[in-house]
């Protein structure tokens, strides 16, 4: 006899020889919500959707990202940049403020949370832009896998990327894990984007600025007060190659945020970052490559989020050691200010 079955027994003897079935019931639901199976059917990860708009994953019922998918073909060339690639949110830690660009005006609205995309992609000797995209598209057409337990959230977006003469030069299957994050970060979001030529061999370049998988801070965050971490001593941004995590930290309605993005060892070597605009836009450009059809390619980050900031400068690298590989090797930080862009 379970535990459980013992409680409710014992439940019957206290009300006496005369069955009273609703002082048992109020005592069994008293004894459920008590219970540790209760307290675990009632946390955990689900999804929360916006058909057609977004879909937000919540832990403990609260909001922890949220993937836009919304697509509105459009005549308009003003309005084709509003809703051309599918990207992902960041919730403040209380789920309930997107920290994140929308794209919805402001300083380059083509960088919208996190995202992906390649400014000089050539297919079939003609150069497509993929990052502003412009007349170009990204389109999520379905999720192939929706699953959630208590510990972790898993979506696969499956996306097509479009030419403007509407051929379908890519197909990536973009999958977004979110995990329960260690102190003293609050979220822990992996992107994993797997790459495919559909129609012949695609050619993705561009450079640290244009191109790659990359965060972009809400417009509203404060330009000054933007910072920026590298490992290792004296880190030039703009002449390292392959770091193995690139760190911003920006404020935002008076509260101060940090973001890590964490490049996994099985990416291929020969990455740059861009990581020093003072609207905290960053990330990692990977070296340029080649698609085949029928050889798919597969890049994978890390993102951690902190409130009150990043960590300390020397936690930095035990924090990113477990996904990079790379130990405390190298525990010296690089801290930066924010560079003015060039106008």
């Amino acid at each position: 006899m379970s535990t459980l079955q013992n409680r409710i027994v014992r439940a019957r003897q206290l009300a006496g020889s005369r069955t009273d079935w609703k002082q048992i019931s109020a005592c069994c639901l008293f004894l459920c919500v008590g219970s540790p199976f209760f307290a675990r059917a009632q946390t955990g990860f689900t999804f929360r959707e916006d058909p057609g708009r977004h879909v937000d994953v919540l832990l403990d019922d609260k909001p922890v990202v949220r993937y836009m998918i919304t697509h509105v073909p459009s005549s308009d060339p003003k309005s084709l940049t509003a809703t051309n690639k599918p990207f992902l949110h960041l919730f403040d830690p209380q789920g309930k403020e997107l920290i994140t660009n929308s794209g919805n005006g402001g300083e380059h609205p083509h960088h919208r949370g996190i995202m992906i995309g390649w400014t000089k992609t050539t297919f079939n000797g003609k150069l497509y832009n993929f990052w502003g995209m412009y007349n170009n598209a990204q389109i999520h057409r379905s999720f192939s896998v929706r699953e959630t337990d208590r510990e972790r959230a898993v979506l696969t977006s499956q996306v097509d990327w479009i030419s403007h003469a509407g051929e379908t030069v890519i197909r990536e299957a973009r999958t977004i894990t979110v995990r329960r994050a260690d102190a003293p970060a609050y979220a822990q979001v992996d992107v994993d984007s797997t790459l495919a030529a559909c129609l012949g061999d695609v050619f993705l370049n561009g450079d640290p600025e244009h191109a790659g998988v990359q965060f972009r801070a809400a417009d509203e965050t404060l330009r000054a007060a933007t910072r920026f971490a590298y490992p290792g001593a004296d880190t030039d941004p703009r002449k390292v190659s392959d770091p193995p995590w690139v760190a911003a930290q920006f404020t935002l309605a008076g509260k101060v945020y940090g973001v890590v993005q964490m490049n996994h060892t099985g990416n291929p070597r020969g990455s740059r970052i861009s990581a020093y605009r003072n609207y905290c836009r960053f990330g990692y450009f990977p070296a340029p490559v080649t698609l085949k059809p029928g050889q798919p390619f597969t890049l994978r980050y890390r993102f951690l989020a902190f409130a009150d900031g990043l960590p300390q400068a020397e936690t930095l690298p035990s924090v990113c050691a477990a996904y990079t590989g790379c130990g405390d090797a190298s525990p010296a930080v690089t801290a930066r200010p924010a560079e003015q862009p060039a106008r």
